[in-house]
This record gives C-alpha cells, sequence and structure tokens, in this order.
C-alpha cells in the first residue's frame, strides 16, 4: 500500500504570528515538502492546480518537473489536473514530458476541481462540466495511445492527422486516477477505463466515500477489468499529530479555525467526528485509519494534506516525519497482513504497466477503449 501526502499550495497567514509567506516562499516551500518526503521514505507527493488566490500550484507539471530531477524514488502526481479547462493536447504533451523527464516515477489524477469561475476563465461553461471530462479524456487517451490521431468533438477544433509529443515513455501512458467527491459520472469514468479512483474525503463522511467507491468497483467488475475488490482505489485525509493529543488539539486549532477551505465554519471537533481529520496522538491516527478498510475494502493508496492553513514549513517537515516513521510503517503492515492475495497491493508502476503491454502484446498498437459488453465508446456512453 502506498502513501504520501498532496498539497493544495494555499497562502495563508499563521494566525499563530500574524506572518504571511508572499507566493515565492510558499512554492520554494512546497519543493522542500516534496523533497523531504521523499527523503523521509513517503511513496507519493502531489500537487494541487489552482489558477486563483489563495493558492500558487498553477503549473503542476512545472513543479513535478523539478522535482523529478531532485528526488530520487517518491511518486510525483497531481491532487488534481483539470481536464475539464485544460485543452487535452496540451495535457498529452505536458505529461508524456513528465513521463519521460522522471523515467516513468509518475501518474497524475484528472478532476473538475473546486474553483467555478475557472471555467470562464479558460473559456469554458461550468454547466458543461461533466461532458467536457468525459470528451477531453476520451480525447486524451487516443492521443498517448494512437501515433496520428483524427479527431472531431463538440468543444474544441478538430483533429486531422495529429500526433502528440513526445511519445509516451515506452509506448505506454502514465497510469491515470480520477478524483470526485460527488459524481458517480466520474467513477464511472474510472472504472470504464480500469483507471484508479481516488475519493478525497477531507469534507465528506467515511460512508459517502464508501458509497462511491463501491459504486466505482461494482462499474469496474461490470466493465471486465477484474473483481470489484481488485479496483484501484485511494483516499485522502488529513492529520495533525502530537505525542500528546491534547498538545495537538492546541497547537492546531487556530489553524483549523482560520483555514481557508474550513475556516468560520464547523468546530474542530464536529469536523474530526464527521470527516477523516484526526487531530491527536499517532496511535490516534493509526487506529482511525487503520478501519478505513472495514468501509471502503482494501485500497492501494492513501493521501494526507498537512501543509495548509498556514502552517510553518518547520511543523510540517515534524509532521512528515511522525507520518513517515510511526504511523505509516505499522498502517503498512496491517494493510499488507490483512490484504488478500488477489488484491493489489499497491497501484500499477510504469514498469508492471509495460510489463503488461508487452505481455499482451499491445505495446505501441493503436487502441481506442470500448466496453467490452457493448462496444461503444466512453464518450458516447457517458454524454449521451
Amino acid at each position: 500500500m502506498q502513501f504520501g501526502i498532496f498539497t493544495v499550495g494555499d497562502v495563508t497567514t499563521d494566525p499563530t504570528t500574524g506572518r504571511t509567506p508572499d507566493d515565492t516562499e510558499r512554492v520554494r516551500a512546497m519543493l522542500t515538502i516534496a523533497q523531504h518526503a521523499d527523503e523521509a521514505g513517503l511513496d507519493v507527493f502531489a500537487t494541487g492546480e489552482h489558477h486563483n488566490p489563495p493558492f500558487v500550484p498553477s503549473s503542476p507539471t512545472t513543479m513535478l518537473g523539478y522535482l523529478a530531477g531532485t528526488t530520487k524514488n517518491i511518486i510525483l502526481s497531481t491532487a488534481t489536473t483539470l481536464i475539464t479547462t485544460n485543452d487535452p493536447v496540451r495535457l498529452a504533451e505536458e505529461y508524456a514530458m513528465l513521463q519521460v523527464i522522471s523515467d516513468g516515477r509518475m501518474d497524475l489524477m484528472m478532476g473538475r476541481g473546486n474553483t467555478g469561475p475557472v471555467y470562464p476563465w479558460f473559456g469554458q461553461d461550468i454547466r458543461q462540466g461533466i461532458p467536457l471530462a468525459i470528451e477531453n479524456y476520451a480525447l486524451l487517451r487516443r492521443l498517448w495511445e494512437e501515433d496520428v490521431v483524427d479527431w472531431q468533438g463538440k468543444f474544441r477544433t478538430p483533429l486531422q492527422g495529429f500526433t502528440s509529443t513526445p511519445r509516451p515513455l515506452d509506448g505506454v501512458p502514465p497510469f491515470v486516477w480520477h478524483g470526485s467527491i460527488r459524481s458517480p459520472e466520474i467513477a464511472e469514468q474510472a472504472a470504464f477505463y480500469g483507471d484508479g479512483f481516488l475519493h478525497n474525503a477531507i469534507f465528506w463522511p467515511l460512508e459517502h466515500a464508501a458509497q462511491m467507491v463501491n459504486f466505482y468497483r461494482q462499474r469496474y467488475e461490470h466493465h471486465g477489468h477484474g473483481q470489484a475488490d481488485q479496483a484501484i482505489v485511494g483516499l485522502g485525509g488529513q492529520v495533525f499529530m502530537n505525542k500528546n493529543s491534547q498538545d495537538a488539539v492546541t497547537q492546531f486549532r487556530p489553524y483549523f479555525d482560520n483555514a481557508p477551505v474550513y475556516g468560520h465554519g464547523p468546530a474542530m471537533e464536529d469536523f474530526m467526528r464527521d470527516t477523516p481529520l484526526t487531530v491527536g496522538s499517532p496511535q490516534q491516527v493509526i487506529d482511525r485509519y487503520g478501519k478505513f478498510r472495514e468501509q471502503v475494502g482494501h485500497y492501494q493508496r492513501q493521501m494526507f494534506l498537512m501543509d495548509h492553513a498556514g502552517l510553518p514549513l518547520k511543523t510540517v517537515l515534524e509532521q512528515i516525519d511522525i507520518l513517515a516513521t510511526e504511523v505509516v510503517p505499522v498502517l503498512r503492515a496491517e494493510a499488507e497482513s490483512a490484504r488478500p492475495a488477489h488484491v493489489p497491493a499497491d497501484p500499477p508502476s510504469h514498469a508492471s504497466r509495460v510489463a503488461a503491454a508487452l505481455a499482451a502484446g499491445t505495446v505501441h498498437e493503436q487502441v481506442v477503449a470500448e466496453d467490452t459488453f457493448t462496444g461503444l465508446r466512453a464518450e458516447d456512453t457517458l454524454s449521451s
């Protein structure tokens, strides 16, 4: 099982000091956090994509490309790549380039984002969010899987004889996750292609996450990719830890109360009760997150939000160390001991995908994903 951290890249005033970092300091802090996570032995670092203050990660591939050259082992990913407002041609090029630069040490997560105004900023209509996600991803897949693409759709100009460059590393596209907290259409899209599905439940009860994950599992099996319990699942969460649980609560409360995403809303205790937010000792984190398998089944990736709400960089690095040394080894061992042999331990890696493609003889083969039951393409079935 993989464990990692993700960042939303917010620029927030530290409520305990009144100090606000500028954009440059915040971006550089994110780089330090990713490098430290690699050194600490975590499996994944993921960045969000935002185009509005107070968030700064507007160019994920720039950041991840830099990190590809300054980290050794950690998987570089996105917490959201905006499939709705980015041109799929640019996505195909940028993430294939990142795949080459990182030697396959990357994947990415498609999402619609949570900022409504981003649609008109990039010339799109938010009312077309789901159809955009479906059509754009279908085109992205073809651009990666076919050397020459002729294509016509609803939301962009046609392509004639177009070849996206560079071609995917070893002829195998990056592994893709789809992230959604409330749209079954996105879970269906992930299941249709046999991609991963990540439910970032930081604002939702785990019961809701379980409903979305279970729907994805059922549809994954329906589309012929394997048994439902073999589907590739990830969860998002957030923690703040101290050896003494009450000290953790005292330290984190001012940051929670002033956070840009939930500050001045529910009390922290209510949020801790109703969402995966866990503020307490490392053992409390182990106890709570270790039980998530009971509701969502065995899953392959757990991501934690740790660097938000104005927390100082020093504190974030300390939290990463606690997570990597005291929490992850226990959760990893528990997950592995309980995992049935037929259930994947980890998401597909580049090496495993290349091996599977070679065994199947599909490397460089022109493939358009079709439903094995109906023969229809995703953009036909999901946009009707």
